[in-house]
């Protein structure tokens, strides 16, 4: 809680507010920095919570709008996002140029002639 405060300046910190604040008055004033450290928590608790909700209903409504488009005109929806594999001209060539290569005993055969060398030929 305290970070990288120790007990020695724990012990310090509560000396010095003891002589400035006396006896009497010091847990009037620990009562009063908890009830605001408390409030404080609370607050900002209470807003994250706010902020996460608003995201969240934001992201819905995203959705919505995305499927309330789709659904008053389907034909005109958009197409695949950008990335992935089957949307992507550039992947979708290379796959149809790693399917229509040689044979597969070709690559072997040519990997046997590198080994015996030409005068096996």
């Amino acid at each position: 809680m305290f970070g990288s405060l120790g007990i020695p300046e724990l012990v310090m910190i509560f000396i010095v507010a003891l002589l400035l604040f006396g006896p009497r008055k010091l847990p009037e004033i620990g009562r009063t920095v908890g009830k605001a450290l408390s409030e404080f928590r609370r607050a900002s608790n209470d807003l994250k919570r706010t902020l996460e909700d608003e995201v969240a209903a934001d992201d819905l409504r995203a959705a919505h709008r995305d499927l309330q488009r789709v659904i008053a005109d389907p034909y005109s929806a958009e197409p695949p996002a950008a990335g992935r594999p089957d949307s992507d001209p550039d992947i979708l060539a290379s796959d149809s140029a790693a399917t229509t290569t040689a044979p597969a005993d070709e690559p072997a055969a040519a990997a046997q002639q590198a080994t015996l060398g030409p005068e096996s030929e």
